[in-house]
């Protein structure tokens, strides 16, 4: 048997041993699930998991490799990945590189060969904690004086929101949106740009003012890492902007929307993370399985004091996972209708901000 030469050690003192790809680099970060089964680059690629090291529940990854056309950010910044399987011999006639080389190349540490059932059933009953990804010799008592002395750094959205607007302009565009980037995926700009919506894409500390000399249709807000109350900037430019255009929020979005008309939020003990999360539409009484990545939730008692109305909650646990103001022509949902691979059920909500627009 081949010996381990890496190992996680969490902030209780758990420790799991496996076999290194990716970066050779000791790194701490918050320890969450994805409970997707395919998907994977897409979860690498995703800006919402930084400073996070993702557990894989689903035992093989690597195995289809990685494409050009599958990204969800051009510069990663995911913290690591924790995998049972890792296969580095992919078959698919698309593939350009495999899982350990791009991990490799964008400086991020992974490990596998853990048991990751245990693992997750561990973050499910003592909740998300700090891990460190270290190698066999960095002793449990070493590892925990570290972990001990690092915090989880809260500038998450400032790291991978866009330093300068850009574009993304599309055909026969009906309409201008501009979507403020608080770490937003590509497929959200796919998204808008396959409705006939030419995307500015513009900073999270864009004032107000900047985004109406745009002369915009209307406003998105993104997904994106951290504590929605963190984002202060956005919190204040939907307090500027609501009423006056159509808004649409996904996920950090979702919470922020939420947190400008006066709504709290709140930190779920492991998070939601994954594209099979059941997902009530109050309004038909449809259910759509939903794709999930988000730590914090929207506090329902605070909610009963706004102008916001629920649309939509989580089957599993009862949580809020949309609301809207008709008055204002905003709304938002906490999962991402734009997932890829899958699932698809909610893209309906795109469709629905662009009768918003047609509106206005």
């Amino acid at each position: 048997m081949k010996e381990f030469n890496k190992k996680i050690v969490l902030e209780d003192g758990e420790e799991y041993y496996g076999y290194g790809f990716g970066a050779d680099k000791e790194a701490i970060c918050e320890i969450v699930f994805n409970t997707s089964m395919v998907g994977y680059q897409e979860i690498v690629s995703d800006p919402s998991y930084t400073y996070q090291m993702v557990v894989m529940t689903y035992p093989l990854i690597g195995n289809y490799g990685i494409t050009d056309d599958d990204y969800e950010t051009k510069q990663p910044t995911i913290g690591g990945m924790i995998v049972r399987e890792y296969n580095d011999l992919p078959s698919n006639f698309r593939y350009t590189k495999t899982l350990s080389e791009y991990l490799e190349e964008n400086d991020i540490p992974a490990i596998a060969g853990i048991d990751t059932r245990k693992l997750t059933r561990s973050i499910r009953e003592k909740g998300s904690r700090k891990v460190m990804i270290t190698d066999m010799q960095t002793t449990k008592e070493e590892a925990l004086k570290k972990l001990q002395q690092t915090d989880i750094p809260r500038d998450a959205v400032s790291k991978v929101s866009c330093k300068k607007k850009w574009y993304s302009r599309t055909a026969n565009a009906k309409y201008n949106v501009v979507a403020v980037d608080c770490g937003i995926k590509l497929n959200i700009v796919r998204s808008l740009n396959a409705r006939g919506c030419n995307v500015t894409v513009v900073p999270y500390h864009t004032t107000a003012e900047e985004i109406i000399n745009l002369k915009p249709d209307g406003i998105f807000l993104s997904n994106g890492p951290g504590d929605p109350e963190d984002v202060a900037e956005v919190i204040q430019l939907v307090k500027e902007l609501k009423g006056k255009y159509p808004i649409f929020g996904i996920c950090l979005g979702h919470q922020m929307i939420s947190l400008a008309y006066g709504a709290k939020t709140y930190k779920l003990k492991f998070g939601h993370r994954g594209g099979n999360h059941p997902v009530i539409n109050l309004e038909n009484g449809k259910i759509e399985i939903t794709s999930q990545n988000h730590s914090y939730a929207v506090d329902d008692e605070s909610l009963k004091k706004t102008e916001l109305i629920v649309t939509h909650k989580n089957i599993l646990d009862d949580t809020i996972e949309g609301v809207e103001c008709k008055k204002d022509k905003v709304f938002s949902v906490q999962y991402h209708p734009e997932s890829a691979p899958g699932p698809q059920d909610s893209g309906y909500l795109f469709d629905k901000f662009i009768a918003f627009l047609n509106k206005s």
